[in-house]
């Protein structure tokens, strides 16, 4: 039977459908519709922009990095350019290595070349270029440019690169500057100096390069350039151009740097001068150097290796970092301090038998036998521990570190250099906040005694021990060292003084600061500086000092040779010139040096002869700083101390009678004529020449020692 068809329910259900089509169809042209208002209206800006992005390139002009020079225009650090051909991995369309084969068949690229290249792209975060080769030659980049079209995502770019013209001089002062690591992209990423760092590749690493990092480094620039669909710029639409790094003017004379360091030869120790009425830095030398150019574009393994793991420490900056004993260079502050605080006066003398009694134990003086009866001037000129083994029991430990601390030893000089070591001077608070267990946060009074002769816990910086000198001499005026003298402006050549004004002033009876100078003039005249500055032309004052390394046997005597190097004394001196009127006052420790008038003096005579008179002094002179002093009439051939080396030398005048009345310094100035006073061998009864006090001379015998609480 056929069934008939319902064609009601057909043409309801052709309706249902027709409907339902016809919603499907609006919705999917209401989105559309929408989509289309979205993206041409609403985020019209946005996209027109990131349209515009592919054709128009943002791309970044890193400004000229400023020069560094000296004080005389020496140019210490410069700019020069050169081809690099890089490498942008996020283009190349071919394996890594085999494309680096096909380039080495046009530019010489070595292993190390590869290397180096890979680590490059481990540590940056950028999507930019990377160099495979640096310093192209000109016949490599004709080779290269004329199989460019090979190598997509290579190209040859014209780069500035950093210099140091004069080598390994004054590395430490420069310093180096190195390409951006990923941790270095990070801290200028999370700074508010990010955007001015926009294709920078090469920031300061050490020395000024890093401190003075923004205003060498300059403003970047900008331009906008159309390029094209291959990324190849077409032309440029507008240009914002970079403004150059500052240029610094350093107080430093390089000349007076290269005397120095030639005059260490190979010898370890560091060496500070500063000129004390402005706080300049004169010479700052850290030995051995290193060359910093090695460090610019990266420094290869094999050199890595030598400079991170000779035993002599190249890389440590000693002025800034380096913290040593300070010997008896403390002891011209130790007397200053006890005339200053009324524990002395200049006449008071005591009975010096050789030795410091403090209960059982029992400090000994340098010279066995003792020197008699000594007063303060005798007691600076002559070095006498035991004078000041008492002298330091009686003032205390927290009367030495508030006064010394004036001074800036075991303090922040605030130099314009990173990372500055604060050194150690020691207090009863140091001590409580320094130890845990409680037996050992109490002060022993016998710790105060080694202090006054400047072992113990003291340990100073070579440059706190310059800026304490120069404080002295100029008459406790505190003048902030520097490097930096001023900051020049490439393009207008103006400049500006960047020189601190001074600190403070220490609160010094000037009696009692000219006397301090006139001990430490006696030093030269006729203690143990004599011998180094024999016949100088101008008149100075100085201290040895010695600094034990490892304690000495009952047997031995104080600076007697190690068989073992690194295991002798280091030799200290201070000094300055001329004694009226400073102007240059100076710091240097020879590490495992002996006698600071065997190693140590020598090198300050030859550096203050260039400064004040603009010459270098005999190669003799130097050899007083490699010469072993023997008492001929000595069999066992001993090598002797400071004191009794002394007495072995002839005596000599200090002045020659022909130049006497007419020395002048480099720039025409006068220079005093030193006295003509005579080493008498008989130190032990010779009364030195020292400034009339209006007094005369107490003789004190010692009392019987009483402890104190420092």
């Amino acid at each position: 039977m056929t069934e008939l068809k319902n064609t009601e329910r057909e043409l309801y259900l052709f309706r249902v459908r027709l409907v339902v089509i016809g919603l499907l169809a609006m919705v999917c042209f209401t989105v559309l519709l929408g989509r289309y208002v979205w993206l041409q209206i609403v985020k019209h800006e946005a996209y027109a922009t990131k349209a515009n992005e592919n054709r128009i390139s943002v791309v970044p002009i890193v400004p000229n990095r400023g020069l560094i020079m000296d004080r005389n225009g020496v140019i210490l650090a410069r700019n020069y350019s050169a081809y690099t051909l890089e490498i942008t991995p996020s283009k190349i369309t071919q394996d890594l290595d085999s494309l680096i084969d096909d380039l080495s068949t046009l530019v010489d690229i070595q292993p190390k070349h590869r290397k180096r290249l890979r680590k490059l792209m481990d540590e940056s975060k950028s999507f930019g270029s990377l160099p495979i080769r640096t310093r192209l030659s000109d016949e490599e980049v004709a080779r290269f440019t004329a199989q460019r079209f090979r190598f997509p995502g290579v190209d040859v770019q014209a780069r500035l690169f950093r210099q140091y013209p004069l080598g390994d001089v004054a590395s430490h002062v420069i310093g180096y500057i190195g390409r951006i690591n990923k941790r270095d992209a990070e801290l200028i990423e999370d700074s508010e100096d990010a955007p001015n760092y926009k294709g920078t590749n090469y920031i300061g690493k050490e020395g000024l390069e890093k401190s003075y990092e923004k205003l060498l480094h300059g403003t970047t620039g900008f331009e906008e350039v159309e390029v094209s669909a291959g990324g190849r710029p077409v032309r440029t639409l507008s240009r914002n151009l970079p403004a150059s790094g500052k240029n610094l003017i350093l107080s430093v004379d390089i000349e007076l740097q290269k005397v120095v360091e030639e005059a260490f030869g190979d010898r370890r120790g560091a060496l500070v001068a500063i000129e004390p009425s402005t706080g300049d830095v004169l010479s700052f030398v850290s030995m051995p150097t290193f060359d910093p150019n090695l460090f610019v574009e990266g420094i290869d393994q094999q050199s890595w290796n030598e400079l991170n793991t000779s035993e002599d420490i190249p890389l440590l900056n000693r002025p800034l970092t380096g913290a040593y004993p300070p010997g008896s260079t403390f002891k011209p502050f130790m007397a200053l301090a006890a005339l200053e605080l009324g524990k002395r006066t200049m006449t008071q003398a005591i009975s010096d038998p050789g030795y410091f009694a403090f209960g059982n134990k029992i400090f000994r003086d340098d010279r066995v036998g003792g020197h008699g009866f000594v007063d303060m001037y005798r007691a600076v000129a002559l070095s006498c521990d035991t004078y000041f083994y008492q002298l330091a029991n009686d003032m205390g430990v927290d009367a030495i570190h508030d006064f010394m601390a004036q001074f800036g030893m075991g303090q922040i000089t605030g130099i314009d250099l990173d990372n500055e070591r604060r050194g150690l001077l020691p207090s009863t608070e140091w001590k409580r906040t320094a130890f845990k267990k409680t037996i050992n946060q109490r002060w022993i009074p016998g710790d105060t005694i080694s202090l006054g002769i400047g072992q113990g816990q003291n340990t100073f910086t070579p440059l706190q021990m310059a800026h304490a000198t120069a404080t002295l001499v100029n008459n406790g005026i505190v003048m902030k060292p520097h490097l930096v003298k001023q900051v020049e402006d490439p393009q207008t050549k103006q400049r500006t003084l960047t020189v601190p004004k001074e600190s403070n002033r220490i609160s010094l009876k000037p009696e009692n600061v000219e006397f301090i100078k006139n001990a430490m003039a006696g030093v030269v005249k006729e203690g143990t500086g004599a011998r180094a500055f024999a016949g100088a032309e101008y008149t100075s004052g100085g201290k040895t000092g010695t600094a034990q390394v490892v304690a000495m046997k009952k047997t031995e005597k104080h600076g007697t040779k190690h068989a073992v190097e690194r295991f002798r004394d280091h030799s200290w001196y201070i000094a300055f010139a001329p004694v009226d009127k400073p102007r240059i006052a100076i710091a240097i420790i020879v590490e495992n040096g002996g006698y600071g008038a065997e190693s140590a003096a020598p090198i300050v005579r030859k550096a203050i002869d260039y400064y004040l008179l603009g010459k270098r002094p005999a190669d003799k002179t130097l050899a007083l700083s490699v010469t072993k002093v023997v008492d001929p009439n000595n069999e066992n051939d001993e090598e002797l101390s400071e004191e009794e080396a002394m007495k072995v030398v002839p005596n000599t005048e200090v002045n020659s009678a022909n130049n006497a009345n007419n020395v002048s310094d480099k720039n025409g100035s006068k220079v005093p004529a030193p006295t003509t006073n005579k080493l008498d061998s008989n130190v032990e009864k010779k009364t030195l020449t020292k400034p009339e006090t209006g007094e005369k001379p107490v003789r004190v015998q010692p009392t019987a020692v009483k402890k104190t609480n420092g």
